[in-house]
């Protein structure tokens, strides 16, 4: 076995004649639409807002007609078996079983998670695995980067539970970061540095990923019967969804991927994206190519890369190694955002991240064109909202020139005799509507049909229930639309103005409430309904056509908050609308997490921090994990917050010194003693008072 990519894999040539494909068809179906937007435009870009309108207008169908030809790609192979020279394909099942496995290190990144679930998560992976035989070949890290003092010391305190729960001495290792530079990118890279040189493979994982065992260990047979694959990625599905807003992107990503994700997995082939997370990294290649620089322009192109998987794929296709998206790995899970606020906040730090990989598309040398092309899609997905406002703004300009301006008979200055007169073709226009249209909401029919085809109608709840939720998931699509358009536009223009973001774990349970949502959205509601106002005034036929804009961003705090409820999501699911088979079957990982997670938490009267403090066995556990003697400046800064931590308790104290104070055995230990010896009334003497009447009330005293 070896690590070195093999020279001109011979499915080049078929990838490049499908994307040659690919692009003619787009293309051509875009000139058309273009063509058939100049005639309807009154002047036929007889002025340069008509040709500005064209212009704008070409980048968005040339969008939206790259992923409606992907989803009839995917349709028509999974029509036929699926693509028969996809990665999977080449080894019958027989043979991967009989290929033996590699030291492979499942990774998860944290931040400020939900600690108990996230990790519970990883015990339903940990005992997935641990019943398909093969455990000796695994090894977990938890990589925290959480900072917050109750967080991380309550990361711990579960780990080494989780650790005499499984058995894992050995096997299941935590290691927190002090300084948490670059982001995720930067807690993967000080893995590899540390353990890297210790294993083949490494599995990473998101806090809500699951990954079933066999596909893990599917992943990793694969790996070694195609040396040269740097990254093999899986298309997760998203579960658990509970709100209506999740429930209804859970049921849309289950319905529609599977043609989506087969499509653009048989044009990318060896040359995909990587998505983060849910994927296998073969680790050599990976250290010693995908070492992410600093940008050296200016504003956002400036500094640590934030994005760093589309980045590390780039990197290892330039090196020869190939990445691949394989659809038919299947147990392969992650969640969404509860609400619709929580995914606009995300989609905040990811605008900015995509964004700056346009430095890197269009500066760095070497990389494979299929990665350019990729880069410029994750930008294209943020950067199609703004196109649209202009668009909007645009065709106003021109619904203004039209009614208010005098008509302009010779425009830009023709000296032709003739004059040019404005011209409507109506029965045009609706057709350019209509097939637009169709671009956009056909894919989700040839998803009913592929459902209908592989005979698993069923588990979405029957043909009509199917109906139904694509019905009901293209009407909130639309509603969603305008006010995401908003959101995106805002979050573009931030970026390019480099406006700093905070960095925060992920909301995973809490609803949206009306305050919230209705400030949050205000800006949308007032700009939907001025637009509306002045369109009346101009023409009511514009008018008219503005209502599929200006009624969802009117609609938008109501919209959000009955989608963020959890009492709507699970009147949907009762009533069999918007259901997923995955809800309905036996799956053991999921069945895992499930019942973990559902568990009752185990109570304390005490945060976390009380715990270490107080707790002899919990201290005594933090302590052995601390760092054993600092020495300077944080010495004397230990001392300080340890006396004021000891007077007046932790309450208030700076984060920072306050983490820096219990990362020190020392220190821990002497809190822990002089804690126990305070004064009844004193903030830790209170706290002994609560923790001795816990442990008399379990003894039955």
């Amino acid at each position: 076995m070896t690590d070195s990519p093999a020279p001109s894999p011979p499915w080049r040539l078929r990838a490049s004649i499908r994307r040659l494909i690919l692009t003619l068809l787009v293309a051509g179906q875009t000139v058309l639409a273009s063509w058939f937007l100049l005639q309807v435009l009154p002047y036929h870009g007889g002025n340069l807002v008509e040709w500005l309108i064209v212009g704008v207008f070409a980048l968005l169908y040339l969008w939206i007609a790259f992923g409606f030809w992907i989803a009839v790609y995917g349709f028509l192979l999974r029509l036929t078996g699926g693509d028969r020279k996809s990665l999977l394909k080449r080894h019958p099942p027989a043979e991967l079983e009989a290929t033996e496995l590699s030291k492979t290190a499942i990774v998860m990144p944290l931040y400020h998670e939900p600690v108990a679930w996230t990790l519970k998560g990883l015990k339903a992976i940990y005992l997935d695995l641990e019943r398909s035989g093969r455990l000796d070949d695994f090894d977990f890290f938890i990589l925290s980067d959480s900072q917050n003092p109750n967080v991380w010391l309550e990361e711990q305190q579960i780990w080494r539970r989780l650790v005499e729960e499984l058995g894992a001495q050995g096997r299941l290792f935590y290691r927190r970061r002090r300084v948490n530079l670059n982001f995720k990118s930067g807690n993967v890279a000080d893995f590899l540095r540390r353990w890297g040189s210790l294993y083949q493979y490494m599995v990473v994982l998101d806090a809500d990923s699951l990954l079933a065992g066999e596909t893990i260990r599917t992943m990793v047979q694969v790996m070694n019967r195609e040396p040269q694959v740097g990254i093999l990625q899986t298309a997760p599905t998203i579960i658990n969804g509970r709100s209506a807003f999740a429930r209804i992107q859970q049921f849309a990503s289950r319905l529609y991927s599977p043609l989506f994700a087969t499509g653009l997995a048989a044009i990318q082939m060896g040359d995909a994206a990587f998505w983060g997370h849910n994927a296998i990294i073969r680790i050599a290649p990976f250290m010693a190519h995908c070492g992410l620089p600093k940008l050296k322009g200016v504003g956002i192109w400036h500094g640590p890369i934030m994005s760093h998987d589309f980045v590390e794929a780039a990197f290892l296709g330039r090196a020869g190694y190939e990445v691949w998206l394989e659809p038919t790995l299947a147990a392969s899970y992650e969640e969404s955002p509860p609400t619709l606020d929580d995914e606009l906040a995300r989609d905040q730090r990811w605008s900015k991240g995509n964004l700056q990989h346009a430095a890197l598309m269009l500066f760095a040398p070497r990389l494979r064109l299929a990665h350019r092309f990729a880069f410029l899609n994750g930008i294209m997905a943020y950067a199609a909202s703004p196109l649209w406002l202009l668009f909007l703004v645009l065709t106003t300009i021109a619904a203004v020139q039209l009614t208010i301006a005098p008509i302009d008979y010779f425009p830009d200055g023709r000296e032709s005799p003739f004059p040019l007169w404005p011209e409507w073709r109506p029965a045009w226009a609706i057709t350019l509507v209509a097939s637009t249209m169709a671009l956009l909401f056909l894919p989700k029919f040839l998803a009913i049909a592929d459902v209908a085809v592989h005979r698993a109608m069923r588990g979405f709840g029957g043909f009509a229930r199917l109906l139904v939720s694509v019905l009901l998931e293209i009407v909130v699509s639309v509603l969603l639309a305008p006010i995401r358009m908003l959101a995106h536009s805002h979050a573009v223009i931030s970026a390019l103005f480099n406006v700093r973001l905070s960095w925060a774990g992920q909301n995973r349970t809490e609803e949206t409430g009306w305050r919230e949502a209705s400030v949050r959205h205000l800006p949308g509601l007032l700009i939907g309904g001025a637009w509306s106002a002045f369109a009346w005034t101009l023409d009511p036929m514009f008018f008219f056509s503005s209502l599929p804009v200006s009624i969802p961003l009117l609609l938008a705090a109501p919209t959000t908050v009955w989608l963020s409820r959890l009492q709507s999501g699970e009147a949907l699911a009762r009533n069999g609308f918007l259901l997923i088979p995955e809800e309905q079957a036996a799956i053991p990982i999921l069945d895992d997490a499930r019942w973990f997670r559902d568990e009752p938490p185990e109570e304390s009267p005490l945060a976390p921090i009380e715990q270490a403090v107080l707790s002899p066995v919990v201290n005594k556990l933090h302590c052995h994990l601390a760092r054993k003697q600092a020495r300077g400046l944080k010495r004397s800064v230990i001392a300080d917050e340890l006396e004021a931590c000891i007077a007046r308790g932790y309450q208030g104290m700076d984060q920072g010194r306050l983490s820096l104070m219990l990362e020190d055995a020392e220190a821990l230990a002497i809190l822990h003693r002089r804690a126990w010896s305070a004064a009844p009334d004193s903030f830790w003497g209170r706290r002994v008072h609560k923790l001795v009447l816990r442990w008399q009330g379990q003894s039955g005293l």
